[in-house]
């Protein structure tokens, strides 16, 4: 069994965009309790079975990047894809939590040992690159700092203890309509301390820096505004604000009793998480 756990995009700055298109990123990711589950075993055959509160939303996908992921790590590692995999999946599908790039890195560790591949721990990250930007950062499953189009990982400092609430309206956002919306100047990175000593000081830092693509996931989905509004007025609330390319947002509160009282307070049409971060 291996966990495929969401990733919170704490703060996002936009910082350039290279000649291919792509965007170059300044990013503290860090990790929750919130996780899909995949298990694998042996098989004659390659499959895939979903299961679990969110898999409606991706079952009519003919090729999803947990198989596709198999598929690549066959191929480099010259063996046959023979696997029964067999996803839970409980992480929203599009909405800034990484749930995909985490189960195609959870399809990836977990094959290595059932296929018993020896391959150098850079080629596997760079096979992670080639699934998505943010695959690596789910590979490492730990609190990082994250730059270039995200496959740049450094350790990021602890984060003082806190809860985390995860919301989303119920509205899918792809990534691309996003930094297709987004207008303004590049932003220009800042430095990092070497620790954050308690959550007023990470929570300091975190609206020092923000999220530069709030407002254009906002003009696309609008509810982003509602949520992160119902945020703010929580009792308890240290910080608001939207995780990656949105839709969802979190909070942060000294302790998951606060966020879990915060969480039945907002409207019942919304998804909800009230946990914690996860140290590695």
């Amino acid at each position: 069994m291996r966990l495929a756990r969401a990733k919170v995009n704490l703060w996002l700055k936009v910082v350039g965009r290279r000649a291919d298109g792509y965007h170059l990123l300044d990013s503290l990711v860090a990790f929750t309790d919130l996780a899909d589950v995949l298990d694998v075993g042996p098989s004659d055959g390659l499959s895939l079975v979903l299961e679990g509160p969110e898999a409606d939303s991706i079952a009519g996908e003919a090729d999803n990047l947990v198989l596709r992921a198999a598929r690549m790590l066959a191929d480099r590692a010259g063996v046959s894809p023979r696997a029964a995999l067999r996803l839970t999946k409980r992480i929203p599908v599009a909405a800034g939590l990484g749930g995909g790039s985490a189960d195609a890195a959870a399809a990836l560790g977990a094959l290595v040992e059932l296929w018993r591949v020896a391959m150098p721990e850079e080629e596997l990250f760079d096979l992670a690159a080639d699934l998505g930007a943010d695959v690596p950062m789910c590979l490492a499953g730990r609190a990082a700092l994250a730059s270039g189009v995200g496959e740049i990982l450094r350790p990021a400092p602890p984060l003082p203890p806190c809860a985390v609430l995860l919301v989303n309206p119920r509205t899918p956002l792809a990534t691309p309509e996003v930094f297709a919306a987004r207008r303004g100047a590049f932003s220009v990175p800042g430095p990092v301390p070497s620790s954050w000593p308690d959550l007023a000081a990470l929570v300091a830092a975190l609206a020092a820096r923000g999220n530069d693509l709030t407002d254009a996931a906002t003009s696309l989905r609008p509810a982003i505004a509602d949520v992160l509004g119902a945020l703010r007025r929580t009792d308890g609330v240290r910080y608001a604000a939207m995780s990656g390319s949105g839709a969802t947002c979190f909070a942060l509160y000294d302790a998951v009793e606060a966020a879990g009282r915060a969480a039945a307070d907002l409207p019942a049409g919304w998804w909800r998480h009230a946990g914690l971060f996860i140290s590695a």
